[in-house]
């Protein structure tokens, strides 16, 4: 059967989470006379990601949404880079700086080129409000707002690359995930969804993310143009 909708992860795949995490933390902060390593401040802020979903997908935590998982996570680091006395108005613009950051340059003309022809939805640990602002501060048209809290859960937990299936009313070999990381496509290949590899090299800095699938994928393609002209 042929692919009929095809689910995204965003943070690297989609948007550069590192590059305008880092901007958008110099833009707010550095008018407020603050000078740090703005590029290691948002590497610290993604190093808690996975360890606070952990504690959700583990059963310690009940599902929170990402917003306020960011939120604890930036309240962690603060001491490290002086920003021990951020005001609150401070600290929830610079959380919110998840929603504004940038698609990479291959994105929207891919985007365009794929929703000619599939559904589309993000099937992303974000919920949905972010994803939402995200959408909108890029001008990302998508059919559906799918993923972690849709499942009430965090990827690579089965139930989220499910529910996504599901909202479509597709079963899964209908459906293709579309990541720069193996792991999440590993774990939407053994629900039975077919799965595309776009490489994003550079994602947390230079030669630091995957150039090319390290599990078995249906596509491997160089960026969103090349997904599509594959896919066409």
């Amino acid at each position: 059967m042929a692919v009929k909708a095809l689910f995204f992860d965003i943070f690297g795949t989609v948007v550069d989470w590192r590059g305008g995490v880092a901007r958008e933390a110099e833009a707010i902060l550095a008018p407020q006379g603050y000078r740090i390593d703005w590029l290691a401040f948002a590497d610290a802020w993604r190093d808690e990601y996975q360890p606070a979903m952990e504690k959700v997908r583990a059963g310690k935590l009940p599902f929170s949404k990402l917003d306020l998982l960011h939120r604890h996570n930036l309240d962690r680091i603060r001491p490290r880079f002086g920003l021990d006395d951020l005001s609150e108005d401070l600290c929830r613009d610079l959380n919110t700086a998840w929603h504004r950051l940038p698609a990479w340059p291959d994105v929207p003309e891919g985007l365009t080129r794929l929703r000619a022809q599939f559904l589309l939805a993000p099937v992303s640990n974000a919920n949905i409000g972010l994803m939402a602002r995200l959408a909108r501060h890029n001008g990302f048209h998508w059919d559906a707002i799918l993923g972690a809290e849709i499942a009430g859960d965090y990827k690579p937990k089965p139930r989220v690359y499910e529910a996504a299936c599901e909202a479509f009313d597709l079963p899964p070999h209908e459906c293709m995930m579309v990541a720069a990381h193996s792991y999440d496509l590993a774990a939407a290949a053994a629900c039975g969804l077919r799965t595309a590899h776009v490489a994003r090299p550079d994602e947390a800095g230079p030669s630091t993310g995957e150039s090319g699938p390290r599990v078995p994928v249906d596509v491997a393609a160089s960026d969103f143009i090349n997904l599509a002209r594959q896919l066409a």
